[in-house]
């Protein structure tokens, strides 16, 4: 199965190509550049000149010669893309928590699983507890079989961000992947460092 960054970059360049070439078909026509540059367009190329329509009365006639069904046939299939975009354009909103994370692996061990929020709060109160952690706050999104976890620590000014991540990742993290079965859990995580008034050198 095609990992889903894979197929939304090409769906995202199809749908780009597409509108790049329509952009420019119309922009060549209605700047009239074929004629202005003596360019010859192929034989039945649409929108060759600026007062040219994309259907002329003939193919608006022709195709509705066609039957009582053509229209109607028409508009469902445009009906049946928007609602395809508008479902997949949804489905890359990131979800705020994953409902529940399988125990043991995916599917899980004899129906076991672990409440997102339960894991994202036990993470983010043992990654507290680091030192040179101020404040964690742990988001955990995606699929059941493939949770996603979000990490945002703010770090004391003594913090320093190489010890902390390795702390994290060899404590809290580590102990998520233990309780899990899951020793591939994908990680984001953001560190900043709490504010501190400036000390005055005397």
């Amino acid at each position: 199965m095609m990992p889903r960054p894979v197929l939304n970059r090409i769906l995202l360049a199809l749908a780009g190509l597409v509108l790049l070439g329509g952009g420019l078909l119309i922009l060549f026509a209605g700047l009239d550049i074929y004629r202005r540059h003596g360019l010859v367009p192929p034989v039945g190329w649409p929108l060759t000149a600026a007062d040219d329509v994309l259907l002329s009365s003939a193919d608006r006639v022709r195709w509705s010669s066609q039957g009582w069904w053509w229209w109607p046939a028409v508009i469902a299939a445009l009906t049946l893309i928007t609602v395809l975009a508008l479902w997949w354009l949804l489905s890359q909103l990131p979800r705020r928590h994953a409902d529940g994370i399988a125990v043991g692996g995916s599917p899980p061990q004899e129906g076991v699983e672990l409440r997102g929020r339960a894991l994202s709060d036990a993470i983010a109160s043992e990654a507290g507890a680091l030192p040179g952690v101020q404040q964690a706050h742990v988001h955990i999104t995606g699929p059941t079989a493939q949770p996603h976890t979000r990490i945002s620590l703010t770090l004391t000014p003594q913090g320093k961000p190489a010890a902390v991540l390795h702390a994290l990742c060899e404590g809290p993290l580590h102990t998520a992947q233990q309780c899990t079965g899951s020793p591939h859990m994908p990680t984001e995580a953001r560190l900043r460092v709490a504010r501190h008034k400036a000390r005055r050198a005397e």
